[in-house]
């Protein structure tokens, strides 16, 4: 199979480094219009083809284009793929709006092609711990869902906060709460500089009383990726700035009796034991790639395929509408869900 990979920033060079390292993978071509970007991979990767060209990109051999631009431009890209016959890979957000989103995989249908959108947390080896154990009922009915992704910058020119941060964890919650629908949203935040949102909290609520908040943050003079997990039997925290026992399984809740009378009412809670379980340590990015890869040869939708990414989108696009009127509730017309 041969890849073409389309922008070499800052994610770009990670791409052309895990394809190359596939054996289903003969030929990887690199694009990029700044030229010290190209020297950049060359040197890295002299196997590596490279051009100047997009659309000789797109017009070209390649079995499969991988789309690490900007937001903006990722509709355009992923539809000329599509229309030349390509199998498309598509940094998040999939896309900027939900219609451009819904076209692409209309074409994706029509033409029998594949779109992975990476949502790369999906194939962290701690998320998918967290989905065994969801999925166990280890922490049995799930409460709520919190989550902090902070840090000092990097700011965006094309997007805000929510869209820059927010689709790790999103993923993250949709993945693990795959049979709860998302019903309503509500957003607050704030742009300090450059008119696009910087700081935001975000709601999100469900059909069944479950409840998630995000706290993203590009002004935050620490580094944060923490996210906590609720259940009614156990609770988990995730730390992804540890370099060891990411994740900590808490044998601790609340035991609620409601008596006659409210007043009668006993809560009592529950401290038990704390374990951390083992997490693979395989490389995210690298098992992402093996499935794209393993859902075109198998002919299916890939584990993070542009449906999920669509599902994304119409959550990030509520948050949008909701912090323009300062964390009014906005009800989605149809429940997200995975």
């Amino acid at each position: 199979m041969k890849i073409g990979v389309i922008g070499l920033g800052y994610w770009g060079p990670n791409l052309v480094r895990n394809f190359l390292a596939l054996k289903d993978v003969t030929k990887v071509t690199a694009c990029d219009q700044k030229e010290e970007r190209l020297t950049n991979i060359k040197e890295k990767f002299p196997s590596v083809e490279l051009t100047g060209s997009s659309d000789h990109l797109l017009r070209g051999d390649s079995d499969a284009i991988v789309i690490a631009t900007p937001v903006d431009t990722h509709y355009i890209f992923a539809r000329k793929a599509l229309e030349n016959g390509k199998h498309v890979w598509v940094e998040k957000p999939f896309t900027s709006t939900s219609e451009e989103a819904e076209e692409l995989l209309n074409i994706a249908e029509k033409n029998n092609l594949r779109i992975f959108v990476d949502h790369t947390f999906i194939y962290n080896g701690s998320v998918k711990k967290m989905k065994e154990l969801v999925e166990k009922g280890e922490l049995g009915n799930i409460l709520y869902f919190d989550s902090t992704r902070i840090n000092l910058g990097l700011f965006q020119r094309d997007v805000n906060v929510v869209w820059d941060l927010a689709p790790h964890d999103l993923s993250i919650m949709m993945y693990l709460l795959n049979h709860y629908k998302v019903k309503a949203i509500s957003t607050s935040g704030i742009a300090n500089y450059n008119g696009k949102e910087n700081l935001a909290h975000i709601n999100v609520f469900f059909d069944n009383n479950c409840f998630a908040h995000f706290h993203v943050n590009w002004l935050s003079p620490v580094k944060m990726r923490l996210m906590i997990v609720g259940g009614d039997k156990k609770m988990l925290v995730y730390d992804d700035m540890q370099n060891f026992e990411k994740i900590k399984v808490y044998d601790s809740g609340i035991d609620y009796k409601s008596a006659e009378s409210i007043y009668e009412a006993l809560v009592q809670y529950r401290i038990g034991d704390m374990f951390s379980p083992k997490i693979n340590q395989t490389e995210a990015l690298t098992l992402a790639a093996k499935e794209f890869i393993a859902s075109i040869n198998e002919n299916r939708n890939p584990l993070t395929s542009g449906i999920e990414g669509l599902e994304i989108v119409k959550i990030l696009e509520a948050c949008d509408k909701s912090i323009k009127k300062m964390g009014e509730l906005v009800e989605l017309n149809t429940p997200v869900y995975y």
